[in-house]
């Protein structure tokens, strides 16, 4: 960060007014630019009218929550950080942890109405480390299920699925009144996210102190359950954002992912009718779910008390109520503040009733775990590459496959 003379600051397609004036530069780093470039556009005008002094430098979008670790940990060497950064809720441990994240007490000390602006205990918990804040969440998700109703009752289906075995039952309903692509389950979503979601379902965290839960009888459960996914309903093998991209145009019935990517779908949906409804769980409805999202971490690398303020009040303001509220607006996150979602945001979801489906799923909401030690995100790529095998099929026993997971994440953590 550092201040300068500035004529005009790009994002997207908006131009931040030209002034020829000293200004502190901000810069800020956030994953997932098909989702959140709209939000930020919708929120900066607001935090310019408020802070004419401080301009904000988007640098390139993070692919995905485990680009942004990598990215931070690298930028951390190079001493190239960002001021602030956006970071998937279960990756904010490792920044603390290596004394790259900067506690955020001292400026919640000098705010005299923190709280009254929203933030509450059980959202600053998620940030909450060794007794210190060190984050604070921009946005939760939860998965849900999205449903072209249109393709559905074509395919003789006219119930949701509650559980998985319903949901594979409507595939091949569906195959057999010639529905080709009946569903795209979101294996591929960031963090084994779903393998979590699945784990939760049982009430089974998949991180147990400093160890990975993989040889566990839910484990293998969540396993034959993919693959019974994966093979009743002969799922492709697509790429998320084709997934969502095929799933916008029309040519998927159901699919489950993120309730994040509600802003997006229905921003390129076709003509058809969509749905969401709760995620299924395995025999009943679950009994857990993961919260994904992510939080607003400072990073920067400054000593000077003016720009560490500016930052600061981006952070704030990006995670405060009104902020927060353009969250719920753009995507479909929850914000995960009590003054958007109870004053703000009092008749939008009423308004949004497929936005509101994550919301009643809150009583649901546990933590998106991060596995433990320096090799966390090698064991989230050994993970990822063994449903992979499901999905293609190079992989049919699934207790093999949760011996060999086992092994290799059990090396991993040693």
């Amino acid at each position: 960060m550092k201040a300068f003379l500035t004529t005009a600051m790009v994002f997207g397609l908006m131009t931040a007014p030209a002034m020829a004036e000293e200004k502190i530069v901000v810069e800020f780093g956030y994953p997932y630019s098909h989702l959140f470039d709209v939000t930020y556009e919708k929120i900066l005008p607001k935090f310019y009218a408020e802070n004419p002094g401080i301009e904000i430098k988007f640098r390139a979008t993070y692919e995905s929550y485990e680009d942004g670790t990598n990215t931070i940990l690298r930028e951390a060497v190079a001493g190239t950080l960002p001021d602030v950064t956006m970071q998937g809720l279960n990756r904010q441990a490792i920044l603390v942890e290596k004394g790259i994240a900067r506690s955020l007490e001292p400026f919640i000390a000098k705010e005299a109405d923190f709280e009254k602006d929203g933030y509450h205990k059980a959202m600053l918990d998620l940030g909450t480390f060794d007794n210190g804040v060190y984050g604070l969440p921009f946005s939760v998700s939860l998965p849900v299920g999205y449903y072209n109703m249109d393709v559905l009752r074509a395919g003789g289906i006219d119930k949701l699925p509650e559980t998985w075995e319903e949901v594979i039952n409507a595939c091949r309903t569906m195959q057999a009144k010639g529905v080709k692509n009946p569903v795209f389950w979101g294996w591929n979503i960031t963090g084994n996210w779903f393998l979590q979601a699945l784990m939760w379902t049982q009430e089974k965290p998949t991180v147990e102190g400093t160890k990975v839960s993989l040889d566990s009888p839910e484990a293998l459960n969540s396993l034959n359950t993919m693959k019974s996914i994966f093979r009743g309903c002969d799922m492709q093998n697509l790429e998320w954002k084709a997934a969502l991209s095929s799933f916008s145009a029309g040519e998927i019935g159901m699919m489950f992912w993120s309730t994040s990517a509600l802003g997006a779908v229905e921003r390129s949906q076709g003509d058809f009718e969509l749905k969401t409804g709760p995620f299924p769980g395995i025999n009943g409805t679950p009994k857990g779910l993961p919260a994904g999202g992510n939080s607003a971490m400072l990073v920067s690398t400054s000593e000077d008390p003016a720009e560490l303020d500016a930052a600061w009040k981006w952070l704030k303001f990006i995670t405060s109520g009104e902020g927060a509220a353009d969250v719920a607006r753009t995507t479909g996150y929850m914000p995960p503040n009590k003054a958007a979602n109870e004053i703000i945001l009092a008749d939008f979801y009423q308004q949004n009733p497929n936005k509101k489906t994550a919301v009643n799923q809150l009583p649901l909401l546990r933590e998106w775990q991060a596995y433990p030690g320096d090799n966390g995100l090698a064991i989230t790529q050994v993970i990822y590459d063994g449903i992979e095998g499901i999905v293609v099929g190079d992989h049919e026993d699934m207790t093999e496959l949760q011996s060999e997971l086992s092994e290799e994440v059990g090396d991993l953590l040693n």
